[in-house]
């Protein structure tokens, strides 16, 4: 394995003013070569002081990214269990352990489940402990995440812990109030806990009546309602500083099969899920939603065959980001379940996703051999290190963002 020695080394130098001269009687007529000079340097001033807030966003992402080593920039394509990152078998608080994995390893987020939570104030500690972690050693937040849809899914407020308020299921909201409410609430009570990512809501439209998977969790099988809904929550959650991620893209409701076990599948052409499945989030795109999640879904009448989406270079690359205009973080869902898990290895599945087009990977059955398969594709010349970077770059702008807010 390859090991890393912490944040990169940040140059520094000092910049000492120069002394004015005062001359008395004396009129000083700049020669035109300085006035051509001076006149470039105000006009860069002016450039620099006139950029807009995400133009200024990217130039301190591509700053950042410029002083990041190779094994630090893979580092941050990964979201992983605390357990993974650490290697212990159950982790219910931050200590060394914690802070010395996250010096080899500075990923760029966490997941928590259920096992990780006993109570309020353990959670808190152990959220803001690693997140000072992370910044304190590379000055990069650690997005911090959960499944915190509400009603069925809710990680937290299904731990029984205190102070925080239970919503309902997603199939018994119709009004565009309520989903604001329901994301402002699940919102708050996650700033308040330290996390500032959540995996919610679910963007599915529920056009399979057979489907299981997301039937209590889908807004319903309208488009149009399930995008208004979906967007309402993001919005409510957007007010409390924590980032939604609207899933499952291409759509898990017109879908036959549970990615969880195993092989999931729409038979629907592109303009088909156009009309009805996309809707959300196309939407969400022009809402300028920051990070959706593509779902191991395998859509053979638009692929040609049985790639799931979340690998799928046209799923990812073609339709979301060319023809629907997305440019945010495409993250996965979780790579252990069965749809993937089953069919490729750890490394083998790390490498595609990036080919594929997407940013981020979710919860990897291996994560060692995930992280050290990248690498080894950059070196071996599979994958650039240009197009790692077009990656970081993606999270490093949306974590830009979080640092500002806070």
């Amino acid at each position: 394995l390859i090991f890393l020695t912490g944040c990169a080394n940040k140059e520094t130098s000092d910049i000492s003013a120069a002394n004015d001269t005062h001359v008395e009687e004396t009129t000083y007529e700049p020669s035109k070569e300085i006035l051509e000079e001076s006149t470039a340097e105000t006009e860069v001033q002016q450039e620099i002081a006139g950029k807009s807030e995400q133009s200024d966003t990217e130039y301190q992402a591509r700053k950042i990214l410029s002083e990041m080593t190779l094994e630090e920039k893979v580092a941050q394509l990964f979201i992983i269990t605390p357990e993974a990152l650490t290697g212990m078998g159950k982790v219910t608080a931050a200590g060394d352990t914690t802070k010395r994995c996250l010096e080899q390893y500075p990923v760029g987020g966490v997941i928590y489940f259920a096992g990780n939570i006993e109570d309020r104030q353990q959670l808190s500690d152990m959220l803001h402990t690693t997140q000072s972690y992370s910044t304190e050693q590379s000055g990069i937040p650690i997005f911090l995440s959960v499944d915190e849809e509400g009603g069925t899914v809710a990680r937290v407020a299904g731990s029984g812990i205190s102070n925080v308020s239970v919503v309902e299921d997603m199939c018994e909201v119709t009004d565009e109030e309520r989903a604001y409410e329901i994301g402002q609430t699940i919102g708050n009570y996650l700033a308040e806990l330290g996390f500032n990512l959540d995996y919610a809501p679910v963007g599915d439209v529920l056009t399979n009546p057979e489907n299981t998977v997301v039937k209590k969790r889908s807004f319903g099988n309208d488009s149009a309602k399930v995008a208004a809904l979906s967007q309402k929550v993001l919005d409510g959650l957007h007010e409390e500083n924590v980032y939604g991620v609207i899933k499952h893209f291409p759509g898990h409701g017109a879908t036959a099969g549970d990615t969880h076990e195993g092989y999931a599948y729409t038979d629907k052409s592109l303009e088909e899920l156009e009309q009805q499945e996309l809707v959300p989030f196309q939407n969400a795109i022009e809402n300028h939603i920051a990070i959706i999640m593509a779902g191991h879904i395998s859509v053979p009448n638009v692929t040609g065959d049985n790639t799931p989406s979340s690998l799928s270079k046209i799923m990812i690359t073609d339709v979301l980001r060319e023809k629907m205009g997305f440019d945010g973080i495409v993250i996965t869902d979780a790579l252990n379940m069965g749809a993937i898990s089953q069919h490729y290895s750890s490394a083998e599945v790390s490498v595609k996703v990036i080919e594929a087009g997407g940013d981020m990977l979710l919860m990897p059955e291996n994560f060692q051999e995930a992280y050290q398969g990248i690498l080894e594709a950059v070196q071996n010349g599979t994958l650039t290190e240009e197009r790692i970077d077009e990656s970081v770059r993606r999270i490093l702008k949306v974590k830009e963002k979080l640092t500002a807010e806070d």
